[in-house]
């Protein structure tokens, strides 16, 4: 199982009624589709997402599977969820790996490519 056989999808939106602008606050959804486009199964064991927001704070995230989750994907198959970060800032990024098991047992990692949270018209 390689990396490039499994496709990641971020779509974001800001959640205008979860935050709370006068104590910073700025909350974010992502919702990711996890695709396995290769032969073989392969199971999401574990993430690590780097968030930075608008003034260069960084944050690490570890954690088994995601939701609660260590989904196992068949070939062909996607796996979608929801999940959500707050900000101090009106801007910031995500990025990240998925580690993952292989229907042969071999682990791998899956890179999460960077993606922007910010509310609706700050960045063009």
């Amino acid at each position: 199982m390689k990396q490039q056989q499994i496709e990641v999808e971020v779509v974001t939106e800001y959640l205008a009624q979860q935050s709370k602008p006068e104590k910073k606050e700025y909350a974010f959804a992502y919702h990711i589709t996890v695709a396995n486009r290769g032969n073989d199964d392969a199971q999401l064991i574990s993430r690590h997402w780097v968030i930075v927001d608008g003034n260069g704070l960084r944050r690490e995230v570890k954690g088994m599977g995601v939701v609660g989750e260590q989904p196992l994907i068949s070939p062909g198959e996607s796996y979608k969820y929801s999940s959500g970060a707050v900000l101090e800032t009106v801007v910031g990024t995500m990025q990240g790996s998925y580690q993952m098991l292989g229907g042969d047992g071999t682990g791998f990692d899956v890179e999460i490519p960077l993606f922007s949270l910010a509310l609706p018209n700050v960045l063009n």
